[in-house]
């Protein structure tokens, strides 16, 4: 499992960009890989998966 930080999501679009932690790496997240409702600052866990674009963020799980 990975950690991150929630970048942007947009509710209407389903889709956002985590950053992961100890990295400048943003991972794209579509509504259809998660667990829990999101927000733009949630700290989330998430499992990583190759998608058409590279790496996806999914199961993912706010942390609380």
């Amino acid at each position: 499992m990975s950690s991150g930080t929630v970048k942007f999501f947009n509710e209407s679009k389903g889709y956002g960009f985590i950053t992961e932690d100890g990295s400048d790496k943003d991972h794209f997240v579509h509504v259809s890989g998660l667990i829990d409702e999101i927000r733009e600052g949630d700290v989330v866990e998430f499992e990583l998966q190759r998608g058409k674009k590279g790496m996806n963020a999914v199961e993912v799980r706010v942390v609380e």
